[in-house]
């Protein structure tokens, strides 16, 4: 079983209240091939929610307690983040995932770029939260771009 964030077949999850639709992902959902999850609504967050970056470090940073996420007013969502990580990484061994496909940039989800911690667009060299836990745990953890080009 595949598992994709779950923004990527149209469901509204992301901060914003909106998602990446992807249709080749939904069609892989609807045809009983992957499971949508979302991290940070699985770790208790509502949606619509204030963006939030990882400010210090990374992923692994931040299961050091090097790093936290943070809410772009300041309020410390990290325990969020790592619940969400903690019930994906359950879904992931209950369906006997070897491969989970998250959206690029989250500060749960990236497994190549994140955001930089400094709320003004620009992106650094990086992986979120959930990426970090999934891959310390030796699941395979691309983002949607690396996807396609296997598909």
């Amino acid at each position: 079983m595949i598992l994709i964030s779950a923004c990527l077949i149209g469901e509204r999850v992301r901060y914003d209240g909106g998602h990446k639709l992807n249709q080749k992902f939904k069609d892989l959902v609807n045809n009983g091939v992957a499971k949508p999850v979302c991290p940070e609504i699985l770790g208790g967050l509502p949606t619509p929610r204030e963006p939030a970056e990882i400010i210090g470090g990374n992923g692994d940073d931040v299961w050091a307690n090097n790093a936290k996420v943070i809410s772009c007013s300041g309020e410390d969502v990290t325990s969020y983040f790592k619940e969400g990580a903690l019930k994906t990484l359950d879904i992931c061994k209950s369906e006997k995932c070897g491969l989970i496909v998250l959206k690029q940039d989250s500060p749960s989800c990236g497994s190549s770029t994140i955001y930089s911690g400094n709320f003004n667009g620009e992106k650094k060299e990086g992986f979120g939260v959930t990426t970090s836990l999934l891959r310390s745990h030796g699941i395979e953890v691309i983002d949607e771009v690396e996807f396609e080009k296997r598909l």
